[in-house]
């Protein structure tokens, strides 16, 4: 798809930008791309139909967004994105024709690595069963602990975090050097402090610290019933390692992380950024602290009904009772 009518449009695009921020000869770049500085000018002044204007408008609108999140945004979410911040109403179809004409497309992810399995203290049955919709904040919360690799040395810092399965907040996260009992503890009692009334399913997988007594006593002593996933499935906990996936896609293309400190300030950033800034399509382009703030406000809050996965629900067919 061009974003004009003229068959040399990129190039006449090229000089006048190239003319407009660096100042460079029009007569050079003209012989240089092998076209008449008389059909640039003549386009240059031509009139712009209306629908080639808008195209325009929004070629430059994509552009500004992908440099500005790393090239995170695949065609949908850069369609949503565009229409949450400027009040707009772009079709989805239209934004990836101008993607694919300008060669822009989101990063892919890194595959993950295989579960390693170790022997719990004591388990927890899987009372989730990866019902992961809820209807009302404070009802399911999720965690994990994912590691990130500190560039330059053979060190790594720890990420834990606690989602809200209702409108996917991290309602608390701690970052350390040690993947310990006091990470998740302290996680946990950061979750509590900010919201010291709830008593949600809590689901996990079977790592060390959610397995401790310890830990158990915590959750028994706030009223919070316990679910682990199953040795060897991680999609049991499959948003918690979605939102991993998220981060470690896009965290790296938005942030330059060069130390231990750069990627501290990063994870900050990001979690942030997360929580704040990035609408999405499920709960109809609202970012999750917008849709948690609506529903802590009232005592009929929205039900965002999550999508059927095809993969899971042959899962289940095969292997759920």
């Amino acid at each position: 798809m061009r974003l004009g009518r003229t068959r040399l449009e990129g190039k006449y695009l090229a000089i006048r930008h190239f003319y407009t921020e660096r100042h460079w000869s029009i007569n050079w770049m003209c012989r240089q791309l092998g076209v008449s500085h008389a059909a640039y000018y003549k386009w240059l002044h031509r009139a712009v139909p209306g629908q080639e204007s808008e195209n325009i408008k929004l070629a430059e609108l994509i552009r500004e967004y992908d440099d500005r999140f790393g090239h995170i945004l695949g065609y949908r979410r850069m369609t949503l994105w565009i229409n949450h911040f400027h009040n707009t109403h772009y079709k989805v179809k239209r934004v990836h024709r101008i993607m694919k004409s300008l060669g822009i497309h989101a990063v892919i992810r890194r595959k993950k690595k295989q579960y390693v399995s170790a022997t719990p203290e004591a388990v927890a049955e899987n009372k989730l069963k990866r019902d992961f919709h809820a209807n009302k904040p404070n009802k399911k919360w999720s965690t994990d602990v994912t590691e990130f690799k500190i560039p330059g040395v053979k060190k790594k810092l720890y990420l834990s975090a606690i989602l809200d399965l209702y409108d996917r907040t991290p309602v608390s996260y701690v970052v350390s050097t040690r993947n310990n009992n006091a990470l998740v503890f302290k996680t946990f009692d950061k979750a509590i402090a900010s919201n010291p009334s709830a008593a949600p399913l809590f689901h996990s997988d079977r790592g060390f610290q959610y397995t401790s007594k310890v830990f158990q006593m915590k959750l028994q002593t706030q009223g919070i019933e316990q679910s682990m996933s199953r040795t060897g499935h991680c999609i049991d906990n499959g948003p918690t390692e979605g939102f991993w996936g998220i981060i470690k896609t896009e965290m790296y293309c938005m942030y330059k992380i060069t130390d231990e400190a750069s990627l501290r300030k990063a994870i900050s950033k990001y979690m942030d950024f997360y929580t704040n800034s990035r609408p999405q399509e499920r709960f109809g382009g609202k970012t999750p602290a917008e849709v948690r703030r609506e529903a802590l406000l009232t005592d009929t809050p929205s039900d965002y009904p999550i999508a059927e996965n095809k993969r899971i629900k042959k899962y289940k067919a095969k292997w759920v009772a």
